[in-house]
């Protein structure tokens, strides 16, 4: 029996390559003469950068950024060269990522994205015909501000401090906007996200991903608030683009993606960003449908498996592909909160926990590769035809 495991990172806890060897090493405990395909994935957040260089023959730039809070930790690009066309990769959550951050140093209304502003500075030094930008996993909420800022579009003192700052800055904050777009005249901006939520509304960053964040309900509506102003300034700053089949002007704020990433995916369209699904680019970019084609099962999974998860994520993605190829997928997570007729629509076979209950959360914290080693070992005996 032929078993590609897929996973996700698990956020927090290990990476996509240590959840697809644990789960290996599990699987392996119970089925022995089954071979495995490890294929660790990634929607654009955290990994995002691995998961590519392992997948693509590319040249890694390593440098130092910004974190949310100002602070220096290490950054990369991935620069690929092929038929004879540059691309450089960049993972937002390398400057902006929640895992960055203390659990008592969550709180995106003071949270800045100006590191992935240094990451773009790096990869256009690469000369590319395009950039990839990577979104997820992001501790910030300031419509992408902070990056613009460092980009060279208005003041730090007035875009980097935070989400909050915004509800005060001047009509004139964003003046060098327009000069801050010229180096991505001509560059591909490709913007890779794992949600298509809009920037503002009850589906927008603040409301929705704002308090996985650190936000209290007060501080997602201040934070609703700043951003709304925010879009004021830039519709005083630049002209809307132009929808190419009705000639009406564009709600940047309320494209699909808008919101990701605390907005970053808006900042990123103010660039002549472009967006594209993350699961998709890197399932085509590890050419996922050519490693399953002849395969018998794949196992997917992530840290929590929840309705965020059935919209833009791994386990949606590889399953989608999974049964185009007419394969059967499998997820094993952390924690599942959907149910069966949730997934089914997704074309999942099945989902398995590894934790249920307080005390075996704590426990999956505690050994993260033990526990989803043991769970990975359990499946195996429901799954596995050759043990």
């Amino acid at each position: 029996m032929h078993v590609v495991i897929a996973p996700d990172c698990f956020t927090g806890t290990l990476t996509a390559t240590q959840a697809a060897e644990a789960m290996a090493a599990g699987w392996h405990d119970t089925a022995p003469r089954d071979a495995l395909t490890l294929l660790p994935l990634s929607d654009g957040g955290p990994g995002f950068l691995d998961v590519l260089g392992r997948a693509l023959d590319g040249d890694t730039v390593a440098l130092t950024v910004s974190d949310p809070l100002g602070r220096e930790v290490p950054g990369a690009v991935l620069v690929v060269t092929r038929d004879g066309e540059r691309t450089a990769y960049v993972e937002s959550a390398q400057a902006a990522g929640l895992h960055l951050l203390a659990a008592d140093e969550r709180d995106p209304a003071l949270t800045s994205t100006w590191g992935v502003g240094e990451l773009l500075l790096a990869a256009l030094e690469s000369e590319p015909d395009r950039i990839v930008v990577g979104l997820g996993g992001s501790g910030t909420n300031d419509a992408g501000a902070g990056m613009l800022s460092a980009l060279g579009a208005g003041p730090a003192e007035q875009l980097a401090r935070g989400g909050r700052a915004l509800a005060a800055a001047p009509d004139d904050v964003l003046s060098g906007l327009l000069a801050a777009r010229g180096p991505f005249d001509g560059v591909d901006l490709v913007v890779a996200t794992d949600v298509d939520n809009p920037l503002l509304g009850f589906k927008g960053a603040s409301a929705v991903f704002g308090p996985q964040k650190g936000a209290t309900p007060e501080v997602a509506q201040e934070l609703e608030g700043a951003l709304g102003r925010f879009t004021e300034i830039v519709g005083r700053t630049l002209d809307a683009p132009l929808d190419l089949l009705t000639g009406a002007p564009r709600r940047l704020d309320r494209e699909p993606g808008a919101g990701a990433a605390g907005g970053l995916g808006y900042a990123l369209f103010l660039l002549g960003g472009r967006r594209v699904s993350g699961v998709d680019l890197v399932l085509d970019a590890v050419g996922f449908r050519d490693v399953v084609r002849g395969s018998d099962l794949v196992v997917t999974g992530e840290g929590t498996f929840d309705w965020q998860s059935l919209h833009g994520k791994v386990a949606a993605g590889v399953a989608a592909a999974a049964l185009e190829e007419g394969l059967p997928s499998v997820v094993l997570a952390g924690q599942v909160l959907v149910g069966r007729r949730e997934t089914m629509g997704l074309g999942i076979s099945g989902t398995y926990a590894v934790a249920e209950t307080p005390e075996e959360v704590d426990a999956a914290f505690l050994d993260p590769v033990g526990t989803l080693r043991a769970r990975a070992a359990r499946v195996a005996r429901t799954w596995s035809a050759g043990r």
